[in-house]
């Protein structure tokens, strides 16, 4: 942007006024050095206004190209920087500073009214539509601290800090003048008010946007498209608001896609969320929330890696005290079309739910589940979806799926199938599952526990497979310890083994995408309390050191358990411990494996291929079926396990050659 000022000349107002421009006082018109009458044409110029350079060409449609300049416009207090294109503003831009190389073509207005903070500081009602947990937003808020903001209103003094310290950021922002980015584009649009556009954002057929920011930098744009309503919002870099969407009191992060009539309002959506035709209400969507039905309804509730499917719907309100009630659920779960659950409630991580569920249910220590409609009864059975490839292809495809390009991430997110959070809560199931069958007795036929009915086969699977996910996150962070190491005697072991920090054992917590130590946030809270947290970066900071710890923290916590399921503490763990625990990890995997090599066939069953060869017989059906969906044996996620039980069988057998010489000297 051009720093150095002049007044127009009397030759270059009289050229100006010759091309159709006027202006009650052309002294507070100024230019930069090597400025052109001729790229000025039936502009009217109000207030303080300063223009940059106009040489350049800039690039339309295809092979399209037009001068850079202003035409057909009203501008009034804007400062434009060099080899801006603005043309067709049937009322007026006014009170904005428009960086390089923007274009603003064919709107109706674009103005600053009084101050605005841009959408920064606005209060977002989330998971309780009659307030208690609001979420003031700003431009970098991240899925973390938005979760100690909602969710940590019983410590008021660590709440009353953080919302001072973003009342600082939204008055250091809070200013009469709005902002167009170098490279932005802010094209057939209409009413524009009290907005900041970002560096190469994109603006374009939008009906209204109303005291808002959109974040975008080069690396990663931001989109806002045809027909989107928007008010109080931000939109975060990478994000993209398009086809009639509406949003009213939400932030919009990173990677986010919200399309094809998406209606939210006070919601807060965090990285690589997607919102396609249905509605969102008062809900916290952690990252990769995604619903893609018309027909479905996300509200009250706090969401991450949740896939929502068709008519998913849930009950916030009993027409007594008002939409007071919230629900929860945690992370990795699916809801199946025209499923139903009744608030509060609680779902257990990486749960199917499916049906229509009447009662208020807590299923959140009995994760991996099937809950299911059955009779007007909600049936659970437990643990059965650690082995369903379903649940694998996702924890897969989500990294992948990131589309985050932006060189500073908001969110924290840690994509760990098995974590000290999910193994924690097998472990806290198994032991549930054993309390239920031994005080209702090892005769009955179901189980009750939370208003959900655990057939008695159910509870007995569920033991098993919660202790295969036990023995393999075990057995994983085992053999990633002594990975790559050779000892002379069973004391460097123990001393490899022994964990180099205190904290990490006990309860863990999933800050919205993040797995860390209860102990670890519990002192971030009690440091900004004290304040040792005095700033909005610092805080981030703290949120970053926590989940580049990750790793410490979880081999302390997988050391701990290890102690208690082996009864003895770290610097007494045998060599032959070492062995059962691999051993046992090696069975875990393989028997997890053929459990999803055998999910994997129904994919290609007989039920499978029907509706496959229309018009042909038997055969025709199998080679239909193949040259669509391809064969069992050629597979893509069949070789992968076929090659994971390979890998994983080879590494165990590595470590036992590296473990078994010294239980001799044990």
């Amino acid at each position: 942007m051009t720093t150095r000022w002049r007044a127009l000349s009397a030759e270059e107002i009289d050229r100006l006024a010759q091309q159709g421009c006027t202006c009650a006082d052309w002294s507070k018109v100024q230019v930069a050095e090597g400025f052109r009458t001729d790229r000025v044409r039936t502009t009217h110029f109000g207030g303080d206004v300063r223009l940059g350079v106009f040489e350049k060409e800039v690039a339309f449609f295809g092979d399209v190209t037009k001068p850079t300049g202003i035409s057909q416009a009203t501008i009034h207090n804007c400062t434009i920087g060099d080899n801006v294109y603005i043309s067709t503003v049937r009322n007026c831009i006014a009170n904005y500073v428009v960086e390089e190389e923007a274009v603003i073509d064919n709107i109706d207005l674009l103005a600053v009214q009084g101050e605005s903070s841009f959408g920064n500081g606005t209060k977002v009602a989330v998971v309780n539509e009659a307030g208690g947990r609001e979420v003031p937003i700003y431009d970098h808020l991240s899925a973390q601290t938005a979760y100690v903001l909602a969710f940590y209103q019983h410590r008021p003094k660590v709440i009353q800090k953080l919302r001072s310290l973003i009342d600082g950021y939204t008055a250091s922002v809070r200013s009469k003048m709005g902002f167009v980015g170098k490279g932005a584009r802010i094209v057939n649009s209409r009413l524009l008010k009290n907005i900041r556009v970002g560096l190469a954002a994109t603006v374009e057929g939008v009906n209204r946007l109303e005291n808002g920011s959109i974040n975008s930098c080069v690396e990663d744009p931001v989109y806002i498209g045809p027909g989107v309503y928007a008010e109080d919002f931000i939109v975060s870099s990478g994000s993209t608001v398009s086809d009639g969407t509406i949003v009213s009191h939400c932030f919009i992060g990173q990677g986010c896609v919200l399309a094809k009539q998406y209606s939210a309002e006070n919601s807060v959506f965090f990285a690589n969320c997607g919102g396609f035709h249905g509605e969102a209400c008062s809900i916290f969507a952690g990252p990769y929330t995604v619903t893609h039905h018309k027909s479905t309804l996300l509200i009250a509730g706090l969401f991450s890696f949740l896939n929502a499917g068709s008519g998913t719907n849930q009950s916030n309100h009993m027409y007594k005290l008002g939409p007071v009630h919230q629900g929860v659920v945690e992370r990795g779960s699916k809801t199946g079309s025209d499923s139903y659950m009744l608030w509060p409630a609680k779902v257990g991580a990486f749960t199917v739910v499916m049906g229509r569920h009447y009662r208020n249910s807590d299923t959140s220590d009995l994760p991996f589940s099937y809950l299911i409609e059955h009779e007007d009864e909600s049936v659970l059975a437990p643990g059965v979806n650690l082995r369903s490839v379903g649940t694998v292809r996702d924890a897969r495809k989500w990294p992948k799926r990131d589309r985050r390009k932006d060189p500073k991430k908001l969110d924290h997110i840690n994509f760990k199938l098995l974590s000290p959070y999910t193994i924690q809560k097998m472990i806290n199931g198994r032991d549930l599952l054993h309390k239920l069958k031994a005080t209702t007795g090892h005769t009955s036929d179901y189980f009750i526990y939370h208003n959900v009915k655990i057939p008695g086969h159910s509870l007995e699977r569920g033991i098993e497979l919660y202790q295969i996910g036990i023995d393999k996150f075990l057995g994983n962070c085992v053999i990633k310890r002594l990975e790559n190491r050779r000892f002379q005697n069973i004391e460097e072991l123990r001393a490899v083994l022994k964990p180099d920090t205190l904290v990490g054992p006990g309860k863990w917590i999933d800050l919205a995408g993040m797995f860390a130590p209860e102990e670890a946030v519990q002192q971030l809270l009690s440091d900004i309390e004290g304040g040792v947290v005095n700033s909005l970066d610092e805080l981030d900071a703290r949120f970053a050191a926590l989940h580049e710890d990750y790793p410490r923290y979880e081999w302390a916590w997988a050391a701990d358990v290890l102690q208690k399921e082996r009864n003895k503490p770290v610097d007494q763990i045998t060599a032959g411990d070492v062995v059962d625990l691999t051993n046992r990890w090696k069975k875990a995997v393989l028997d997890l494996d053929q459990q999803l090599y055998e999910d994997t066939k129904k994919e290609f069953a007989i039920t499978a291929q029907t509706g496959f060869g229309l018009d042909g017989d038997d055969e025709t059906r199998h080679s239909d079926f193949a040259a669509v969906r391809g064969t069992f044996e050629a597979d893509a996620f069949v070789a992968e396990i076929r090659k994971h039980i390979a890998v994983k069988t080879e590494l165990a057998n590595e470590l036992l050659s590296r473990i078994e010489p010294l239980r001799a000297g044990t």
